[in-house]
């Protein structure tokens, strides 16, 4: 392997830290021997994009405006009042007032969050893309108070995370109670920012909030199972997504406790019919699961034992299906509003 000695002096001169990773992070270059930070008089989105570009860690997603995001750092300030273009190869193309001239304190040092780093995880959920929201800050990963914490929110950190649109914002007793520091609180995000950090917050120790208080929340990839062609989201025929495609399940031993998983993980109540014969209409591609064997207590239906991922001696007419209690009562609530109707009309 051959790397230019540009190409080395200038990933080695500078780097990110304090993040977990090497997009993120503290912004400290290399002069005279040590390592030192950089101040944040003037510093803008223009002058994070040529610290990405120089760390080919793709574009700077923001110009970080809380001090020492990631924590104060040490040693020599070697510069301060940097001017970039935005369109320079490195830092060292950019104007300054030279090297260790600043009126600055560690304070002050800059943070830069480039877009191929996320500092940002869920906790306690099932995949990646629902649970309990953490962030990494000052080296220690720590929770979000859930204050006026809602929709517009959650929507900032699914994308920011690729997972999709957010489902819901609010809690769910499954992913736990978090521990440690309380990082944010107070997060009022519109719901079109590119990522969390560009969301009015409060960044402190927040001693204030409880580890029963932590934002949580589900975006739109984690969904594991769907019912379809019922007319609502709680009845229909069972799909369930692995390897990247939607599939069936098979009816063979299904029944009410494998009804009660699907109605629970979709949050739509209790189950009310397990359904077989393709009662809803055949579905399409794979039938994924057959012998679903529940107990009714699993938090989704991937929990429960089957015969194995796509072994099966089905076809499409035996597609398993499911009513929710979501459903009947929505039924039976428009129901009653017609009769009232009809009853004031005849009157």
């Amino acid at each position: 392997l051959v790397i230019s000695d540009q190409k080395y002096v200038c990933r080695g001169s500078i780097r990110l830290v304090g993040s977990g990773g090497d997009c993120a992070g503290r912004l400290e270059v290399f002069h005279s021997g040590s390592w030192g930070t950089v101040c944040d008089d003037s510093w803008d989105i223009k002058d994070a994009h040529v610290v990405c570009r120089q760390l080919q860690c793709g574009v700077a997603l923001s110009n970080q405006q809380v001090p020492a995001w990631f924590g104060p750092g040490s040693g020599p300030i070697w510069l301060d009042e940097v001017e970039c273009e935005g369109n320079e190869t490195s830092l060292w193309s950019c104007s300054s007032p030279g090297w260790g001239k600043h009126d600055c304190n560690h304070k002050e040092d800059v943070g830069v969050v480039c877009s191929d780093h996320v500092p940002l995880r869920l906790s306690g959920g099932e995949g990646r893309c629902s649970g309990r929201l953490e962030v990494y800050h000052n080296a220690v990963w720590g929770s979000v108070c859930d204050d006026q914490w809602d929709i517009s929110d959650a929507q900032v950190v699914c994308r920011q995370l690729g997972c999709g649109a957010a489902l819901r914002a609010d809690g769910n007793s499954v992913f736990g109670a978090g521990e440690g520091v309380v990082w944010l609180n107070r997060v009022e995000c519109r719901g079109n920012e590119i990522h969390l950090w560009d969301c009015p917050l409060s960044l402190k120790n927040h001693t204030d909030c409880s580890h029963k208080e932590h934002a949580r929340l589900t975006c739109a990839d984690s969904v594991n199972v769907r019912l379809v062609d019922g007319h609502s989201r709680c009845a229909g025929t069972v799909e369930v997504h692995h390897r990247g495609q939607w599939g069936t399940v098979c009816d063979e031993e299904w029944d009410l406790a494998d009804a009660a998983v699907v109605c629970r993980e979709l949050d739509c109540g209790e189950p009310v019919d397990a359904l077989g014969d393709a009662h809803f209409g055949p579905g399409s591609g794979p039938i994924w699961m057959t012998f679903v064997l529940c107990t009714g207590s699993e938090s989704t239906l991937k929990n429960c034992g089957s015969f194995g991922w796509g072994k099966n001696n089905c076809d499409h007419s035996k597609d398993a299906g499911v009513i929710c209690s979501g459903k009947v009562f929505y039924i039976f609530f428009i129901h009653i509003y017609i009769r009232f109707l009809c009853f004031h009309t005849d009157f």
